[in-house]
């Protein structure tokens, strides 16, 4: 039974803490089943973004990765990075997306990265407004991919996506997401039992 679309991105977020969607079950075709498919491949990538995920560690930098796990993202004005080197270092966190039932499979996923990578090199970078979470929902939303609940795809979709679903790709990952905000909130209890506050 298909799932109905979230008709907002509050129903979007509650939907994506309550689905056990299994990202993992991902055959392709002949040349990517689960035992060559790379560790990265139609994925998602996330990577902290200093100082902002020190405060609010839901936000950070996005990125997508090909058929063959090469990292590509939206790094500045009118700067694509396709070669596997993200902005702000090596992702921490990344998501697959099941595209079993993408038309055209693995070559329409990249076909869409491709066309999306071109898009961005001729756009200015705005942190609020075109980033590089637009950058991949504009890949996502070219290929029609429909995942998760989601059909329509836009930066705070992918946000809380990324934030609720997405695995760690290392302990020292999360620690660089939760630790800093996590050292903050504790000074400020301490401070605020003590009467220092």
């Amino acid at each position: 039974m298909q799932r109905q679309r979230p008709s907002s991105s509050f129903e979007t977020m509650a939907a994506l803490s309550s689905s056990h969607h299994d990202d993992v079950a991902c055959i392709v075709d002949s040349n990517h089943t689960a035992e060559n498919l790379h560790p990265l491949a139609f994925s998602i990538l996330w990577s902290p973004l200093p100082p902002i995920t020190i405060f609010l560690p839901f936000i950070g930098h996005m990125g997508i990765a090909t058929s063959r796990g090469v990292a590509c993202d939206f790094q500045g004005p009118y700067a694509v990075g396709d070669r596997g080197r993200m902005a702000f270092g090596k992702p921490t966190r990344a998501l697959r997306i099941p595209i079993g039932s993408l038309p055209g499979g693995a070559e329409q996923w990249d076909k869409a990265v491709t066309e999306a990578n071109a898009e961005y090199r001729t756009r200015m970078h705005n942190i609020c407004c075109d980033n590089c979470h637009s950058h991949v929902a504009y890949a996502l939303n070219s290929m029609e991919m429909k995942a998760y609940g989601i059909r329509n795809w836009d930066m705070v979709k992918l946000c809380f996506l990324v934030f609720f679903r997405a695995r760690f790709l290392s302990f020292g990952g999360f620690l660089c997401q939760f630790l800093p905000v996590g050292i903050l909130l504790l000074v400020y209890v301490v401070r605020k039992a003590t009467g220092s506050g």
